[in-house]
């Protein structure tokens, strides 16, 4: 094959049992690679309620056909499981060295199943493949664990891993790809609960591509516009995701408002990082370079060094936590990372927690003698390592916000902004709440949102506003913008390419600004696997995928009730609110009927015939969804394993 490394790897961990198997050349044409691959197989092979933290879960890891190649931003890996902490389809997409290590080992995809007698870890080196005994490495942080596995199979391999949280099961826990890239959804308790500790990746070979001139020559002009960008140069590549302070207004004391760039505090915004900056660094291959590399300058871990503190741990456990101070979000960048947690997701809860505490509505019983108050970063910094060692207060938190309300029960629920157990906080029908409402792993930013709307993007948005493709106000009527949106990133994740440290058309569409959509990345799809893909059957592969991850979702029972718009509640009962409740329903139907779907979100017989899907139907009416989702199942808070060695 050509694109393609052309191999997929099976790994039974119960039996020990590794298989090779041949990619098959018409679904790789059909799924493109990345996600599309990865849903396929959570579709084909994950049953309707099964525990995510069970033998039964599969964990996937694909790369993309362009993954490998000369193109730049193409080392991504879409890892993708049964969400631990939602109950739905899962998927994280992370950067390093892993997705191009994957290709140069000779493999698309690896999925793993079953689960282990004993920990252990996965290597891989070229055609060798192999379980090797982990009990050394148990307990072990992620960043103590990827330099041992470095250090006995050489600094060029990629390690995925998990910390202690992943041990621990913490429902937030996420495989944290060569130390600081995560691929969150609560994969890391997947491969926790699978006692597989990391995977370690080092390969030589090379990838073939169909035409390789072609294809160069496109990828030169791809990244010759990055080049010649002063966006791309002078602000995305000095400050990186850090830019979103200013830009994309960041939510405050679990959204109790969200600040517009005035209100940022100085001191968070993104010169001001500068001050504890060491320089930039960048995924393989990457000619960006949009990650921050710094040195915590006082504190409990003054001289510690970090890499890759994007906008969401600014804002997720930062602000929306109430806590402004830089040196504080530092440190509890590093603590999660080394843990191996998620920090939007962690983040969220302990937003909702906090916003509990401070209305008298969580029992002080249960605070486990920590001072939750909004400006208290102490107490915060400590519940989280009460939270990746399930230990007090920790123990619940690590439930993951969905959860965590569900067990506190009373009003806590009301102050729970989530989408299907994931949270992006609430906002008036429109544009955001369509997306966050139809983005197949929860509310999310990175299903199409961002490029729906005027996305600060200096670059396109004239050129794509003269297209058509952009309006300056698409809450009127967001479903067009918001169907377009999800085609963009569906494709980018299939194909292992970046969003973009700014989530910009540029990089998740390669070549969009010398072609219309789609055109550019067919020419290199061509060009890469001589398979001759044009814009229309791009858009019906970018469809195909996300019609099976509505369907998988389907499996575990949501409908039309859980695509909702959350609310504040001082609102929601509201004529005011019930008015825009009913907005967001009209937006909603509009979204199905244009999908294809039926008016409860299930893809229509004819338009899953359309794409190929016809095996979906049939698995949807024979084995229905038993019922109605409401997370992931619940343990006893004391069966989970707990403590450890604190970070």
């Amino acid at each position: 094959m050509h694109g393609w490394a052309g191999w997929i790897l099976r790994i039974d961990l119960g039996s020990g049992k590794i298989s090779r198997n041949a990619l098959d050349h018409s679904i790789a044409k059909q799924f493109i690679g990345g996600r599309g691959l990865n849903s396929l197989v959570l579709f084909n092979e994950v049953k309707p309620h099964i525990d995510p933290l069970g033998a039964e879960n599969v964990y996937c890891l694909s790369a993309g056909p362009l993954s490998g190649t000369p193109l730049g931003l193409t080392s991504r890996v879409e890892v993708s499981t049964l969400s631990p902490y939602s109950g739905i389809l899962g998927d994280g997409n992370a950067g390093g060295s892993l997705a191009f290590m994957m290709k140069r080992a000779g493999l698309d995809q690896i999925i793993i199943n079953g689960q282990a007698g004993r920990p252990c870890y996965l290597l891989i080196e070229d055609d060798r493949v192999e379980l090797i005994d982990a009990g050394d490495l148990w307990g072990l942080s992620v960043w103590e664990t990827t330099d041992k596995l470095r250090e006995k199979h050489g600094r060029s391999a990629s390690v995925a891993c998990i910390g202690q949280a992943g041990e621990n099961l913490v429902r937030v826990a996420t495989t944290m790809v060569d130390k600081y890239a995560s691929a969150a959804r609560g994969s890391g308790a997947v491969l926790g609960s699978k006692r597989l500790k990391a995977i370690v990746i080092k390969g030589s070979q090379r990838i073939s591509l169909a035409a390789p001139e072609a294809f160069k020559k496109l990828a030169d002009e791809d990244r010759e516009f990055f080049r010649n960008s002063e966006f791309q140069s002078e602000v995305v590549g000095q400050y990186g995701t850090h830019i979103g302070m200013m830009m994309w207004e960041p939510g405050f004391r679990n959204y109790e408002k969200y600040w517009n760039g005035n209100e940022v505090p100085d001191k968070l915004r993104p010169e001001a990082w500068k001050d504890f900056s060491l320089g930039r660094h960048g995924c393989h291959g990457c000619h960006v370079r949009c990650k921050d590399y710094y040195r915590i300058p006082s504190g409990d871990r003054a001289g510690e060094t970090g890499k890759a503190m994007e906008y969401e741990c600014i804002f997720c456990l930062g602000t929306n936590c109430g806590i402004i101070d830089p040196v504080a979000i530092m440190e509890m960048e590093n603590i999660c990372d080394t843990y191996g947690m998620d920090v939007l997701a962690l983040g969220n809860t302990i937003a909702m927690l906090k916003d509990l505490y401070s209305r008298g509505l969580l029992d002080k019983k249960l605070a486990d003698g920590l001072d939750l108050s909004w400006e208290n970063h102490i107490d915060q910094i400590e519940l989280l390592h009460r939270t990746a060692l399930r230990q007090g207060l920790g123990n619940l938190v690590a439930e993951g916000m969905y959860t965590l309300a569900k067990r506190l029960g009373g009003q806590a629920m009301d102050y729970c902004y989530h989408v299907k157990g994931l949270s992006r906080g609430p906002y008036p029908s429109g544009v955001f709440s369509l997306a966050h409402a139809t983005s197949t792993r929860g509310a999310d930013h990175l299903r199409g949102r961002s490029w729906a709307f005027s996305q600060p993007d200096p670059d396109m948005f004239p050129i794509l506003k003269e297209q058509g493709m952009l309006l300056e106000n698409v809450d009127d009527d967001p479903a067009p913008a918001v169907i377009t949106g999800e085609r963009i990133t569906t494709l980018t994740d299939c194909i292992g390419r970046c969003k973009g440290a700014v989530n910009n058309w540029i990089s998740a569409m390669p070549l969009v600004w010398k072609k219309p959509v789609f055109e550019g990345l067919a020419e290199l799809l061509t060009a890469a696997t001589g398979i001759g893909y044009n814009a229309g059957t791009l858009e019906q592969a970018a469809d195909r995928v996300y019609a099976l991850e509505h369907a998988f979702n389907i499996h575990q029972g949501t409908s039309r009730r859980d695509d909702r718009m959350p609310q504040k509640p001082e609102i929601r009962d509201t004529e005011k609110g019930k008015a825009d409740l009913r907005k967001h329903e009209e937006h909603l139907s509009r979204y199905y009927q244009l999908r294809g779907y039926d008016l409860q979100g299930r893809p229509s017989p004819e338009r899953l015939k359309e794409l190929g899907l016809e095996f979906v139907d049939r698995v949807l009416n024979e084995n229905p969804a038993n019922r109605q989702w409401d997370g992931p199942p619940m343990w006893e808070l004391e069966d989970y394993p707990h403590g450890g060695k604190r970070s």
